[in-house]
């Protein structure tokens, strides 16, 4: 499944925290996670959907967990580390 849509690591952070509010019970919830981060509902349905299935992939062993680099001491990124990607991956399983 390929999106033509490209999201920036605010709009990923966004559509994390949005999707930690409007859970799979709450009525309108791909209108709401798409105002949350500035996407069609479409948008972020397929955005999901794509995460879905990378975690499925994860977990089959298809494709291993991505490895980021440590930051140094005193060095700031904005990358997550692998324990915040494990942690997000199972929330999304939840939802």
């Amino acid at each position: 499944m390929a999106s033509t849509s490209t999201w920036t690591w605010e709009q990923n952070k966004k559509f994390e925290n949005a999707l930690a509010i409007f859970d799979k019970d709450t009525p309108d919830r791909w209108s709401n996670v798409a105002k949350a981060c500035g996407k069609t509902e479409e948008e972020v349905k397929l955005h999901y959907e794509k995460i879905v299935e990378d975690i499925k992939d994860i977990e089959s062993g298809k494709i291993p967990l991505p490895k980021y680099r440590e930051a140094s001491v005193g060095e700031t990124s904005n990358r997550y580390n692998c324990k915040d990607d494990e942690q997000r991956m199972r929330s999304l399983k939840l939802k």
